[in-house]
């Protein structure tokens, strides 16, 4: 059934990566490349079956089409899944054995940071194959994207902020923080650094309790974050937050925050839409990461980086502009302006081949 799978989702290649000596059972979903060779992330997962993780690289993959053509950026969508249990079946081999099968599809896939992996892991990756992103920057990378995401998501909330109230005064309003992580932390900082009120939870305590000492944060219980009467609810952990369970008992009327997949169907989101929340595109709005990471393909720059975070502004702002044209939600919006995109581009190239030689300028390898 995988062909009639993958061509109801639109995909151009799927690999299954098997390796036994290393342990690696692997598969790399390239779904669009019009744009430009697919760039996406590898997730490690101890998944239950061999089709649940051929359903999350098809789902992730097709996502990362999307969110590479908002973004402006000169890329398709892909991804990559190892089966396997990060917190105890890692190794060098591992990660250089599917290196090699990264490399032997001849940049048609660029691969990335994802959940369970780390820039260690990538290094091995790295040692075998040009097509990595988000590596050390001893070796000319872009390093650790959370900040880069975080900074896009406030670009984001501004723009809904623009939208909504017709103001970008971000420490007006006061926010309702789901996650504590890497990129949850660090787009606290940035609304604390703006005077904002806000309150926090997370599964990890002592994140929540860096955030009250340090940052000055509300610390709030983690089923009791849904119920906080704060301006702006932002999701920045878990996916599907946004449920038939949640959505009554959210009172903000601005959604923006930098987790994926925030909807759990597309009937809530035509359900905020309803009641006149602004939903600002889980996509659109962190985008940073992998705005961040593409710069390293040309050449890295952090000053290039930050400039370009901007875009996520306009990028935002122009979803909100097509909603309120066609008179359909924002997340049917923010998929409308990917697809014209593409199609566009479609009409003037063909999918990429893979050039067979690596662009990435400034980056110096080393075992």
């Amino acid at each position: 059934m995988i062909f009639e799978t993958i061509a109801n989702t639109g995909h151009e290649e799927v690999v299954f990566c098997h390796n036994k000596d290393a342990g690696l059972k692997a598969i790399i979903a390239i779904h669009n490349t019009v744009l430009g060779p697919s760039l996406g992330g590898l997730r490690m997962w101890p998944y239950k079956t061999e089709q649940d993780a051929v359903n999350d690289v098809l789902r992730l993959s097709r996502g990362m089409t999307y969110k590479n053509a908002v973004a402006g950026l000169n890329l398709g969508g892909g991804k990559a899944v190892i089966i396997g249990d990060p917190s105890k079946d890692k190794s060098e081999a591992l990660f250089r054995a599917f290196g090699r099968f990264v490399n032997s599809l001849n940049g048609r896939y660029i691969t990335a940071e994802d959940v369970g992996i780390d820039v260690n892991d990538m290094e091995y990756v790295f040692r075998e194959t040009e097509y990595v992103t988000g590596v050390h920057q001893v070796h000319g990378g872009s390093g650790d994207p959370s900040p880069f995401t975080a900074f896009g998501t406030l670009q984001g909330l501004m723009a809904a902020l623009q939208f909504k109230h017709g103001n970008e005064d971000v420490g007006k309003y006061s926010y309702a923080v789901q996650g504590c992580g890497h990129v949850g932390s660090e787009f606290i900082k940035l609304l604390r650094e703006q005077g904002a009120k806000v309150f926090v939870t997370d599964i990890n305590k002592d994140a929540v309790q860096r955030c009250v000492d340090e940052l000055g944060c509300e610390a709030v219980g983690l089923d009791e974050i849904y119920d906080v009467d704060a301006d702006v609810y932002s999701p920045c952990a878990l996916g599907g937050t946004l449920n038939e369970q949640t959505i009554d008992r959210i009172k903000a009327k601005i959604v923006c925050g930098a987790a994926n997949n925030q909807l759990a169907t597309d009937a809530i989101g035509d359900e905020l839409a309803r009641r006149g929340v602004i939903y600002a595109p889980d996509y659109a709005v962190n985008a940073g990461g992998v705005m961040n990471v593409s710069l390293e393909i040309d050449g890295y720059n952090r000053e290039r980086a930050m400039r370009m975070m901007r875009t996520i502004y306009y990028n935002v702002g122009r979803i909100f502009e097509i909603s309120a044209r066609d008179n359909i939600p924002t997340y049917k919006a923010a998929d409308r302006m990917a697809e014209e995109r593409i199609s566009a581009i479609g009409k003037i190239r063909l999918p990429h081949m893979g050039n067979g030689a690596p662009r990435f300028q400034g980056r110096m390898r080393g075992q």
